[in-house]
């Protein structure tokens, strides 16, 4: 999910398009009878988020006459390709969807994302500490949560059973043993979205952290070396289950939430798993059907004679990062959004899981209640590869990890390409 590069050529048509984002919109602020235009860019484009968030955005303008908050939702991969070519012009919104990490270390380096530290210093204490750690450098704040969560698979019960399959796997081993009984009885083991790369990485990473450790990840990211015999293996587990011919017909192509895309082959029954975050039932039923009781969690198995927990928890959450030049009311909706109320209306719904403390008994879904639990235990947290690491290095896990997949790469071939762009940043 890195923020990808683009051409000189698109960059300049990008600039005369989008050359008016950010800024504010005006010299004064609300009190002094001008306009001021907060233009936020979010990923909200399904429900019930999409309607919770322009709901929050009339109760806000209507508590403020002065300050118009221009709600902008945009589809996952097209927001990062835009954001990325606004980036590369040196502007930004006024708020941004960010998921931290190195993507928003950068923004932060170049001038990009505001420090906000001080203006969110007296009601910042109200999110959990976890929440707070993908946007938070050297002590300071760059972006505010609005959601956390975890990767992990999301089965169908009904094709469990008539596989013959009576409990999730725990080991890879056993993983490995009913995607064969799943191919016996002619269901699809596993739907991907091939073609947008970044829900493929996170096999390849959660392999490596089963095998090589978290430990090993931090370290790699220190060394620029990801060479190591742990990250070999995992590319040579992950190529153990492409093998085995487990995802749907046409996956190459497939994306994750148009109506032929890996949400909607789940949603619809057609398939008996998908590795993918919490946020993964909403977008189901959104592109495909609801499958109710029959829908399932377990998280990621434990690899024999690996170094890394089964609690060890990969995944991340989505916050927003203030532009430099945004005016004080992008902060103030920031903190409207985050009042203990607001978020719980989010979280009920579904659609987030908690980062307000005193929002967790707001979760009703089982599913997201098995994920806040595994989050709750979790004995260590990997942010994703593609937004822990610096863009480049993340594109490359990425891309390489995506030609693994599709059978053009080797195991050692993937370790040398990350390593390769690591040494190169």
């Amino acid at each position: 999910m890195s923020l990808g590069r683009r051409s000189v050529v698109t960059l300049a048509a990008a600039v005369l398009l989008l050359g008016g984002c950010g800024g504010g919109g005006g010299e004064a602020g609300a009190g002094a009878g001008a306009k001021v235009t907060v233009e936020w860019w979010n990923i909200a484009t399904t429900e019930p988020l999409k309607s919770i968030w322009a709901e929050k955005v009339k109760e806000y303008q209507a508590l403020h006459p002065g300050v118009v908050i221009k709600n902008v939702p945009i589809e996952n991969e097209a927001y990062k390709a835009r954001l990325t070519t606004l980036n590369q012009s040196g502007k930004t919104p006024d708020i941004f969807a960010t998921w931290g990490g190195g993507v928003l270390k950068q923004q932060a380096d170049a001038g990009l994302a505001k420090d906000i530290s001080d203006e969110v210093a007296p009601w910042i204490g109200t999110m959990t500490p976890a929440s707070l750690q993908a946007y938070q450098f050297d002590g300071r704040t760059y972006a505010v949560p609005a959601d956390i969560g975890m990767v992990g698979f999301w089965y169908n019960k009904a094709l469990f059973a008539k596989a013959g399959i009576t409990a999730p796997p725990a080991t890879w081993a056993e993983f490995l043993d009913d995607v064969g009984k799943l191919k016996a009885v002619g269901v699809t083991p596993i739907a991907l979205a091939g073609k947008e790369k970044w829900p493929g990485h996170y096999y390849w990473a959660y392999l490596a952290m089963r095998i090589a450790g978290l430990d090993a990840l931090k370290q790699a990211a220190a060394d620029h070396e990801f060479g190591g015999p742990g990250f070999v293996e995992a590319g040579r587990q992950l190529k153990a289950l492409v093998d085995l011919g487990p995802f749907q017909k046409g996956f190459l192509g497939a994306s994750y939430n148009t109506p032929d895309g890996q949400a909607a082959t789940m949603g619809n029954g057609k398939a008996a798993m998908e590795l993918m975050g919490q946020w993964a039932p909403v977008v189901q039923r959104e592109a495909g059907k609801d499958l109710g009781d029959d829908l399932g969690f377990f998280p990621f198995p434990a690899v024999g004679g690996g170094k890394g927990l089964v609690t060890d928890a990969f995944g991340g959450g989505g916050g927003y990062a203030v532009g430099q030049d945004a005016p004080a009311e992008a902060v103030d909706f920031l903190k409207f959004i985050s009042q203990l109320g607001n978020h719980r209306e989010a979280v009920e719904s579904g659609a987030v899981l908690p980062v307000v403390k005193g929002a967790e008994d707001a979760v009703k879904d089982p599913n997201l209640g098995a994920v806040a639990k595994a989050l709750g235990s979790a004995t260590g947290f990997q942010l994703y590869l593609d937004q822990a690491y610096p863009p480049a290095v993340g594109q490359e896990v990425n891309d390489s990890v995506a030609e693994l997949i599709a059978g053009r790469k080797t195991p050692e071939q993937v370790a040398q390409a990350i390593t390769a762009t690591a040494k190169s940043e």
